[in-house]
Formats: structure tokens, sequence, C-alpha cells
């Protein structure tokens, strides 16, 4: 299933990736669930998704779905984004780009954790602002009882090349 969110493409349960690193991420996800809803996060090794790990982000559930804390983020996600967002939840982080941002933005993550499901989203990103490239992205639920999601396993995926260039070109 396709649907649209702020000029967002967002699907439930992608039958296809094409990035690499997202394919590869998901397929490790599938395996560590094998015939679960959703594997735990004592299922992931970080030294299994080494070559991945700057595209990773980990954020715990909090509540009733209120919000997302960032538990880690990738430093290729921290680049695009200008900054670190780890211990800040999705409000926080975003509070920058204006409600908008933060109700979209949590709105994927609440698909994923809500219906324990994998969800992609993917588009222009200048719903946040100027200067955001198109990206890719992966939502997978992990939980500790195979009932209720209570962390989500991330990744954000964009023209790596381009945001770095860009922003070591705003350097002093």
């Amino acid at each position: 299933m396709t649907a649209k969110l702020l000029g967002t493409s967002v699907d439930i349960c992608p039958v296809r990736i094409e990035h690499p690193t997202l394919a590869a991420i998901h397929a490790y996800w599938d395996a560590k669930r094998g015939d679960r809803a959703m594997p735990a996060r004592a299922d992931i090794n970080p030294p299994d998704l080494r070559e991945h790990l700057g595209w990773i982000i980990l954020l715990d559930v909090l509540p009733d779905l209120s919000d997302f804390r960032y538990r880690l983020v990738g430093t290729k996600v921290a680049r695009y984004f200008g900054g670190d967002g780890t211990g800040q939840t999705i409000s926080q982080a975003f509070q920058a780009f204006g409600a908008g941002a933060i109700k979209g933005v949590q709105a994927v993550h609440r698909k994923a954790a809500r219906d324990r499901l994998p969800v992609r989203a993917r588009g222009e990103a200048a719903w946040l602002a100027d200067g955001f490239d198109y990206f890719d992205s992966l939502y997978l639920p992990l939980s500790d009882d195979d009932k209720t999601c209570n962390m989500i396993l991330s990744a954000f995926v964009f023209d790596y090349a381009v945001v770095r260039a860009s922003s070591e070109s705003a350097l002093p």
C-alpha cells in the first residue's frame, strides 16, 4: 500500500527496495524476526550492520506512541540534518522545522510501531526546508515481547556526496 504524506511516498510492507543499504537492512531485520512479527533489539548485532551504521537510526517508542526518542543517529544521517539528535525526541529534534514536519515524521514512526510492520518513506524533503535533497528511508519495528513495538530500527539514505559537499562549502 502506498500513500502520500507531505509530498513523500509512504509504503507499508514494501515489496521492492532499490537502495542497497535499505535492502540489506530490511533483509537483515526479516531474517532476525524469523516467524515472529518483529525481532527484539537483542537480536540486532551492530557489527553485522557495520557497513551501514552511518545510515542507521535507533529510536525508543515512548508510552502511548506519544513520541519517539533517538537512541542512536548514524553519522551520515546527522550530517544530513546538520546535527546529532541522540537523546532528543522527534518533537525536540524537528522543532526548528515546524509542527508539520514533527507531525509527518512522527506519523511514519507511529505507523510502523502501531501496526508492527515495516514502513518505507521516500521523496523530496523540501517540506522540511530549502536545501534538503531526495531521501529514502525505512522504519522497522522491534519488540521485546513480539506484541508491543518498543523500538524502531530505521535507516535514512540520501546522496551523501552532495550533502557533504554542500555542508563543507558552508564552513568558514
